[in-house]
């Protein structure tokens, strides 16, 4: 394979190095009330486009489907809302008589808690060419869940409570991910043929519209002059954090592969990013809510400002590896069945 080949490959993770050295470069540019306005354009404009564009390249059939996959629901929104946080309290018990800094350790707490992001674990899911609208489902379902879950659990793990505005979130949710995903999903039934004959490049502008939602992210890092850390402590988190990701997903793995369960290659790819991936988006506006006036805030955030870069620059990186397997295991698959449905007489004795 030439360079260039090689390249075009790549292009998606040399992407995300270039927005990240650009987002370095100038964070104001694309930070909260900067030019690029990401509080409305992110916020909004770009999740709407993602979730648009699903419903946009969905079959409608696939969608429905996918709603009557309770056992795969259950086992994503347990994992993600009662396994994960759970983990990580006991986890940071054992952590809180080191000398890390007690307020990031608390911001891995309220990652824990976090629902899942409603973009991200469904670009993956796309990527890899896993069960999109089940990743679809379980995304929108968990966000509308966090909205109540995540406040009771932060109250549950670490004793703080506030009145959460559920109503503008409630709203904002429906806006930014079900509209339009309807929309997507009205529109398809009247250009389905011109669709289907020019198959124009969804997981594409899915992936630009994610480098977008990455760069005002690491603008919004950037830009935070108040975090004030040791270098220690930033270090070991970063560490744990990438840690956390990787024993999840391999446990994500682990289970869902199992045959009794009953999923396919395509669900547990869905079941690896669904269960393991925390929303940015949702949970800096909770935190903020929850956290309102607290003088440790900045530092609070940390853990849930560098998990969700994190989970995207990981989850790039295992695309192959997971497609590859999946792709191997789908062949075993339909060599199998294809065994089962010869006659005795057609079997090689």
């Amino acid at each position: 394979m030439g360079l260039l080949d090689r390249l075009g490959k790549e292009w998606f993770m040399l992407c995300i190095v270039l927005v990240i050295v650009l987002a370095k470069m100038d964070p104001s540019v694309g930070a909260k009330g900067g030019p690029l306005k990401p509080e409305v354009t992110i916020t909004y404009i770009a999740v709407s486009a993602i979730f648009f564009n699903s419903g946009l390249s969905l079959k409608t059939e696939e969608l429905t489907s996918a709603l009557m996959h309770i056992k795969l629901h259950l086992f994503v929104q347990i994992f993600t809302l009662a396994f994960f946080p759970t983990t990580i309290w006991l986890f940071l018990q054992m952590l809180s008589v080191t000398p890390i800094n007690e307020w990031l350790l608390k911001g891995l707490q309220t990652v824990g808690c976090m629902p899942p992001p409603v973009s991200s674990a469904v670009i993956l899911t796309k990527a890899v060419g896993g069960n999109e609208a089940a990743a679809i489902f379980n995304s929108a379902f968990g966000s509308f869940l966090g909205i109540i879950i995540t406040p009771l659990l932060l109250l549950i793990f670490l004793g703080s409570s506030s009145s959460v505005p559920f109503t503008s979130i409630f709203s904002q949710l429906s806006m930014t991910v079900v509209v339009p995903l309807i929309i997507g999903q009205i529109v398809r039934r009247y250009i389905k043929d011109w669709l289907e004959r020019r198959k124009p490049p969804f997981g594409t502008i899915s992936s630009c519209v994610l480098l977008t939602i990455i760069y005002t992210t690491f603008c919004d890092t950037f830009s935070n002059t108040n975090i004030d850390l040791d270098g220690f402590s930033l270090l070991v988190v970063l560490f744990i954090i990438f840690s956390v990701q990787l024993s999840f997903m391999f446990l994500t793995f682990f289970f869902s592969t199992r045959n009794n369960l009953g999923f396919t290659p395509a669900d547990t790819v869905a079941i690896i990013f669904c269960s393991t991936h925390k929303s940015l988006t949702l949970g800096i506006p909770m935190l903020k809510i929850v956290f309102a006036g607290h003088e440790h805030l900045s530092l609070i955030s940390v853990p849930l400002l560098i998990y969700h870069p994190a989970q995207i620059l990981l989850g790039s990186l295992l695309v192959p590896s997971i497609k590859s397997w999946m792709v191997s295991r789908q062949k075993v698959g339909s060599a199998r069945d294809a065994r089962a449905w010869e006659s005795p007489n057609e079997r090689e004795p």
